[in-house]
């Protein structure tokens, strides 16, 4: 009954923040609640949500400081020479858009923290989107998609719990796994070249001849100038050719924004973007803030201090030395405020989803039905059963429910049929591109909360997407002979 009923509780979840009848905070915490009255176990419904959000608690407070210590790194010009040379790679072509995307994603996951990586792209390129009137899912989806893929480093997390929990060495679960995750990684590229293919098909491509001419990053300045230049021309089959706009966001170049066919795509037509010669600059500190980030970032990887504790201490540094004046911090906390809320609000609430899908057993015992379901012939083949068990259990259920109490038993019924432990646990990696997206990642709130995308529209659009990414590593991994 346990299990029919968690599946249920996550298909309700799931149906509902699709359908946008209720919104992912309300869903998260209303639906468990009720489901646990459904189970009989109400009266311990306070000790499941405490128990949960203490679990999340260490995130919550990571995720506050991080997107403080970020929105300043953002407010004082850091990543202005990331913006600069991604907009000179992707001019206003949709299709290098979205190429540019997925690359930066890549890139700055490097660090091995969603939330960074998140935080940091969509800085960059939500300007871009907004100014080209495209669909912000398409970046969501393959941002968060990029970022899954990336988020199998040794230091990202899932390679740590499952060489923990299988007692191997991380190198050797990783080191393997390259060449299926460089697979990976490049159709994430493809995905991102097909998806910014149609986009340029439904909106043509824009030529922005003196501005980009001039400097490429007066693209994300202010509103209703009206680039002088700024033209839409044919780019594709379908394209609109010969228009010209005052600017490129005056809604001519493709679909209304919030069209049907441009989900997630912002209807204010108030363009806001990074303007270079914003008050909050600090040119003369463009160094310290760039070693201070790298020392940051440096010491997350050693794991020297617990995370939340190393952004806490950055963002209190970051701060006293950007913006000595009390009046200034105050109006940076406060120019963040709203991300910071509405994050840590999600996260809270996702801490009732967690802990009543583990306090009532629902969680393990979907696990073990999954996991007893598997036929007995299929013994020999427990890497490629974890491969295909872990798209749908990492997503619905945490890392650490995960690693810490399915792949051992997984590993167990491998070890019978003379499956190393190490070839599971490179398996059990496969479906981190569909975990990023889960709704139990907190990381994913700061994604779609940046980029002002509902969770339902993300959701639709990006599962589908990121499950044949995994399942692409998968069969990458068994075409190698990794496991």
């Amino acid at each position: 009954m346990l299990t029919i009923l968690g599946f249920v509780m996550i298909a309700t979840f799931l149906v509902l923040i699709m359908m946008k009848k209720m919104s992912p905070m309300g869903a998260l915490v209303l639906i468990p609640a009720l489901f646990c009255v459904l189970v009989g176990k109400g009266a311990h419904l306070g000790d499941y949500v405490l128990d949960g959000v203490g679990d999340l608690a260490p995130t919550a407070a990571m995720l506050m400081f991080a997107i403080i210590y970020f929105g300043v790194m953002i407010d004082v010009g850091l990543f202005d020479p990331i913006v600069r040379l991604i907009l000179r790679f992707c001019k206003a072509d949709p299709m290098r858009v979205v190429v540019g995307t997925a690359i930066l994603a890549a890139i700055v996951s490097l660090d091995g923290d969603g939330s960074t990586t998140f935080m940091i792209t969509v800085s960059a390129m939500v300007p871009l989107y907004r100014r080209l009137k495209m669909s912000l899912v398409v970046m969501t989806g393959v941002a968060a998609t990029a970022n899954g893929v990336m988020n199998t480093l040794p230091w990202g997390g899932p390679t740590a719990r499952a060489a923990t929990a299988l007692k191997v060495d991380a190198t050797d679960i990783f080191v393997p796994m390259i060449p299926a995750l460089a697979v990976g990684l490049l159709f994430v590229i493809a995905l991102a070249y097909g998806l910014g293919l149609r986009e340029r098909k439904r909106l043509g491509v824009l030529t922005l001849d003196d501005v980009t001419a001039g400097d490429p990053e007066q693209v994300l300045v202010g509103a209703g100038t009206g680039g002088k230049g700024t033209k839409v021309t044919k780019g594709a089959k379908g394209g609109k050719a010969g228009r010209t706009s005052g600017g490129v966001g005056s809604g001519t170049g493709g679909p209304a924004a919030g069209a049907p066919d441009a989900p997630g795509v912002s209807d204010d037509d108030e363009f806001k973007g990074l303007d270079p010669h914003r008050a909050t600059l600090r040119p003369k500190l463009y160094w310290f803030n760039a070693a201070l980030t790298v020392a940051l970032l440096t010491l997350m990887i050693m794991e020297t201090l617990p995370i939340p504790v190393l952004f806490l201490l950055a963002a209190a540094i970051a701060l006293t030395v950007n913006f000595p004046h009390m009046p200034d911090q105050k109006a940076r906390i406060a120019a963040h405020a709203e991300n910071v809320v509405n994050v840590s609000g999600m996260v809270f609430a996702a801490a009732v989803f967690t802990g009543v899908l583990t306090g009532t057993g629902m969680v393990e015992h979907m696990a073990r039905w999954l996991v007893d379901g598997v036929p007995e012939g299929m013994g020999p083949h427990m890497a490629l059963v974890t491969g295909v068990l872990s798209l749908p259990l990492t997503y619905f259920m945490s890392n650490d429910g995960f690693y810490f109490g399915i792949v051992p038993i997984l590993a167990e019924a491998g070890a019978a049929h003379g499956v190393s432990a190490v070839e599971i646990a490179r398996a059990s990696i496969a479906g981190q591109a569909l975990h990023m997206s889960s709704p139990l990642v907190p990381a994913v709130y700061v994604l779609v909360g940046m980029a002002k995308v509902e969770f339902g529209d993300h959701t639709r659009f990006t599962v589908k997407w990121a499950a044949l990414t995994s399942l692409v590593v998968l069969a990458a991994a068994l075409a190698f002979g990794i496991i």
